[in-house]
């Protein structure tokens, strides 16, 4: 193998658990890299550019950035960074832009230690043969645990086979909050920490520089570049991001882009970028061991390889996540379809779910003709499209999530399972094990932590939907929940739906105080006075079993005979605010929920009561 010598090229990939700090470290190391001008970046979550991301602090899509750092010695090496995402559902984004890297870095709280999505990430980083350097992240909270968390680490590399020079990892203790970075001798030796804004995350740095190996690649070979992650865009199209394995990529080159399944075709590279800063600027060639973004080739998909048209070779493709949810999309067709939204034909909902696909690999869509079955690889994947659209201007209506079986060759149904961690108050353990276990859920572990207890949970991925609500009710707001895909295994029993019945509008109108007052003893409204609502609209969750009709814009009969008792004034318990995610775990199969960009309704499939009653009757028959 020939080494790349004509650049110092370092390709790092930040993974961890969600809300372990990635973006915040990345934040840090972008400030203090030197490469830009004061006041140039702003704000905190820099990479995260969706404001979607900065609204929940996730990252949902993984980014790139590029920076020149000249250490001590006046050297200068170019750092590609990729920040990945850290939730389950966006766990496929993880396992791609891997291949882009030569060696990670694992972030983990200082208090919260190892969990679930650090135990996936790093199983999917030892499995491509990339070194770890371990940063202890929170180092500036008060409960930090920092020498337990690496003896967690290390027993976590262990128990997934790592091999010994991944045992004897550096570490490097941070706190991104603060703005610095120690490393592991300097901490072992003196045990104290950087006042807030004393120290800098040059220790950061120089461990990327030391620990994360040259890109081992065959630059004098054929060309070979994997095609990793998809940007769009609406002037250009497809814009493919990935690395170069082998050889020069160069613009206005004749390449051959050899598909998953093995067919080539003959395209010319349009335009070619690398990597700078937050950007991309655009270059004449980009060197082996290098990241770019490629324009001009269609088609071009995750897993496609850019060979050279004289000795084309694919390259061992990227997998992809099957999915495991999906659910209904279709057009408003309620009463007051129109009245918020830019978008609400059929067709603008077909062309902006087929724009999506050009991205979002891990989105499937079947056209039904009058609506369309989209899969996804969870409720949180397809809450952040639903969310996406609704705030574009699109008016829609979905049915409830449902999970995705599959039949093995026996014959046998098998349903995908989640490993589930639940950290709870240590006297709430009863109810949470009676509610997981009335979802169809095996305790694996247990293990208590002072006043906290953790629980480790097999579940039904269908058990998760309508589980976060229910936990937050039955342990006082105090849960945490963490969750991802294990493994499809045998069909676990039927599981209970929702236990109460709701209330449904027979009438369209304006809401009143006088009704709500008046169905206060019923239950929980989802709707409050001036509220404009329609007939077969879900207003409130009924106290009991069993929907009930009501009417929500009654008002109060006025006549020329004065009261001998004055009026009491009305005082209502506000309604409860329902989210995206909320609704989506709320409904049973009979309902939908209408987004719009400005409400979030639920609302019954067959509006008229007496069409429910007819299709009930033809259910039953």
């Amino acid at each position: 193998m020939i080494q790349l010598v004509d650049k110092k090229i370092r390709n790092v990939a930040i993974i961890a658990h969600v809300d372990h700090g990635k973006t915040s470290l990345v934040d840090q190391l972008l400030r203090q890299s030197g490469q830009f001008r004061d006041g140039e970046l702003v704000g905190e979550c820099i990479l995260d550019s969706n404001d979607l991301e900065r609204e929940r602090g996730i990252t949902i899509l993984s980014k790139n950035c590029a920076i020149n750092y000249t250490d001590r010695s006046g050297e200068q090496f170019h750092i590609n960074i990729v920040d990945t995402p850290g939730h389950a559902d966006f766990s496929g984004e993880v396992e791609r832009v891997l291949r882009m890297a030569d060696g990670v870095l694992l972030l983990v709280d200082a208090f919260e230690g190892v969990m679930p999505q650090t135990r996936y990430v790093l199983s999917k980083a030892l499995e491509v043969h990339l070194q770890p350097v371990v940063v202890i992240n929170k180092m500036d909270r008060p409960d930090q645990r920092a020498h337990k968390v690496h003896e967690e680490v290390f027993d976590l590399l262990v128990e997934l086979g790592a091999d010994d020079h991944a045992l004897e990892f550096p570490t490097v203790y941070a706190s991104a909050k603060d703005g610095w970075a120690i490393s592991e001798a300097e901490y072992n030796e003196t045990g104290e920490l950087p006042a807030p804004g004393a120290g800098d995350v040059h220790a950061l740095f120089e461990a990327i520089i030391e620990h994360i190996p040259v890109p081992d690649l065959d630059a004098a070979g054929p060309l070979q570049a994997l095609i990793t992650t998809l940007d769009y865009s609406e002037y250009v199209g497809r814009i493919g991001i990935g690395r170069v394995f082998a050889g020069q990529l160069r613009t206005g080159q004749q390449v051959t882009v050899i598909d998953r399944d093995g067919s080539e075709t003959r395209q010319k590279i349009g335009q070619l970028f690398s990597f700078e800063g937050l950007g991309r600027k655009e270059v004449d060639h980009v060197s082996t061991g290098d990241l770019y973004a490629v324009v001009g080739l269609d088609p071009i998909d995750i897993g496609n390889t850019i060979a050279c048209s004289e000795q084309p070779a694919a390259l061992p493709p990227v997998a992809l996540d099957e999915p495991t949810l999906h659910m209904t999309f279709r057009i408003n067709d309620g009463p007051f379809c129109g009245q918020d939204g830019k978008f609400v034909t059929n067709r603008q909902l077909r062309e902006r779910l087929d724009k999506e696909l050009q991205s979002n690999v891990a989105l499937r869509v079947e056209d039904r003709g009058d609506e369309f079955n989209v899969s996804g690889r969870g409720l949180l994947h397809l809450g952040i499209l639903l969310e996406n659209m609704r705030r574009e201007g699109y008016e829609l209506c979905v049915g409830k999530p449902e999970v995705i079986y599959h039949t093995t060759d026996k014959g046998q149904r098998q349903e995908p399972i989640e490993s589930l961690i639940i950290d709870t108050p240590t006297d709430s353990v009863g109810p949470v094990m009676q509610l997981l276990g009335d979802r169809r859920a095996d305790m694996v572990h247990m293990e208590t932590q002072g006043a906290r207890t953790q629980l480790d949970f097999l579940i039904p991925s269908r058990g998760l939907i309508g589980l976060r609500s229910r936990m937050l009710t039955a342990t006082a707001g105090e849960a945490i929940m963490h969750h991802r895909f294990e493994k499809y295994d045998d069909y676990r029993g039927e599981i209970g739906g929702r236990l109460s019945g709701v209330m449904i509008a027979t009438e369209t109108g304006q809401v009143t105080a006088y009704a709500l007052d008046q169905l206060a003893g019923r239950g929980i409204m989802f709707v409050a006075p001036g509220d404009q609502v329609y007939e077969g609209q879900t207003v409130g969750e009924h106290c009991k079993e069993g929907d009930i009709p009501t009417n929500v814009v009654r008002k109060k009969n006025l006549t020329n005979v004065r009261s001998a008792n004055k009026d009491a004034t009305v005082t209502l318990k506000a309604p409860r605010q329902i989210t995206l995610e909320g609704a989506l775990e709320y409904i049973e199969q009979d309902e939908l929920v209408e987004l719009t960009p400005n409400a979030i309704r639920l609302r019954k499939r067959q509006l008229k009561e007496a069409d429910r009653k007819r299709a009930k009757r033809q259910a039953k028959g």
